[in-house]
This record gives structure tokens, C-alpha cells and sequence, in this order.
């Protein structure tokens, strides 16, 4: 049987910086996700809980990063299409339950409760997810790895819906606003889906 080939330097060179960005990215993400899940189940917020398991998406993402580039996967095709194929399937399985919830809560018209948490995480996602998903765009993009450009397209669009979320909850927070709540997990399940489809076709950059 054939040795695998051996990652050329300059690749070899790049895998250590991308460990450090994702192992950085997944403990960041492992934190917010069970913050934010625990503050979702405890106010009924659709929004806050979807925020949470996204992030737990993400840090599962993060964590196949680090392994794509360890050991002899470093220069491995296999093991980057796997990478790719299972950062985009992450996304597919969180869609259908935030559809679902969302709206069944608009449905029955169940308010959830503020959360004042929540919000708080939301902005420090605005501002730690494009630090992130810049650092994994360009390393992946000069590694020519999809999966690792594509979760740094995810970490971009985490800061986007970071915003939206932050919308929805001080809308339902300041002002009452309930449906503001479960509109924001719908839109965070669109683009799930959207990112997810990008990323299997290997354009996450």
C-alpha cells in the first residue's frame, strides 16, 4: 500500500495557524452555545435557542477543522471533502427544527420571556465572529481548503445573525414586541440552509 503523500511546505506551514484559529473559534462557540441554549430553554426564547444551537453547529465545524489538519490529513483530498461534506450537513440538521419552533410558537402566539443574557451575547458576537471568519477565509483560501473558507463564511454570517437576533430579542425585551423572536429563528433557518448549500458545493470562499 502506498504511503500518503507527504503536505507540501507551505501547507504544512498553514495547518498549525488553522488549529489555533479553530480550537480559539470552538471554545468561544462551545461557551455561547450552552449560555445561550440554557437561556432559551429557561425564557421559551425560538430565537436565543436556535442562537445556541448554531453556535453548536459551529463548534462542531471548528472541531473537524482541527482535525482536517492534523496528522497525515493535512494533505489529504479525502479528508478535506469529508471536512466539507460534514461542516454542510451541520447546517441542514439545524434548519428544521428552528422552522418548526418558530412556527409553532407564532401559531399558538406564546410570547417568550426577555432576556436581557441574550442580548448580551448577541454583541459579543458581533464583534468576535468577523475576527473569526476573517482569520478562516483567508487562511482557508491560501490553504485551498473549501471546508476551512466555508466555516469562515459561517463565522461571517454568525456576526450577521448575531445582529438580526439582537434585533428580535431587544424588540421582545424593550418593547414587547413577542413575534420579533421567532421571525429572527426563521431567518436564521434561511440562511442555514443557504450557507449549508454553499458549502457542500465547495464555495464556501
Amino acid at each position: 500500500m502506498a504511503l500518503p503523500a507527504a503536505p507540501d511546505p507551505p501547507l504544512a506551514a498553514l495547518a498549525p495557524r488553522i488549529r489555533r484559529a479553530s480550537w480559539a473559534s470552538l471554545v468561544w462557540l462551545a461557551v455561547e452555545g450552552v449560555v445561550a441554549i440554557l437561556a432559551g430553554l429557561s425564557t421559551g426564547s425560538v430565537a436565543l435557542l436556535g442562537y445556541g444551537l448554531d453556535s453548536a453547529v459551529q463548534s462542531l465545524g471548528s472541531g473537524v477543522i482541527v482535525w482536517r489538519f492534523t496528522g497525515r490529513r493535512i494533505g489529504s483530498t479525502a479528508a478535506e471533502e469529508r471536512a466539507q461534506t460534514i461542516v454542510a450537513t451541520s447546517f441542514f440538521l439545524l434548519a428544521p427544527y428552528l422552522v418548526v419552533a418558530a412556527l409553532a410558537q407564532l401559531i399558538s402566539g406564546t410570547p417568550p420571556d426577555g432576556s436581557w443574557v441574550g442580548v448580551g451575547l448577541a454583541v459579543v458576537g458581533i464583534v468576535l465572529m468577523p475576527l473569526f471568519g476573517r482569520a478562516k477565509r483567508r487562511l482557508g483560501i491560501l490553504a485551498g481548503s473549501a471546508a476551512t473558507a466555508g466555516e469562515g463564511a459561517q463565522h461571517l454570517i454568525c456576526a450577521a445573525l448575531s445582529a438580526t437576533i439582537l434585533i428580535g430579542l431587544f424588540l421582545n425585551v424593550a418593547f414587547g414586541i413577542w413575534w420579533a423572536d421567532p421571525l429572527a429563528a426563521l431567518i436564521l433557518a434561511a440562511v442555514a440552509v443557504h450557507t449549508g448549500t454553499r458549502t457542500w458545493r465547495g464555495r464556501g470562499c
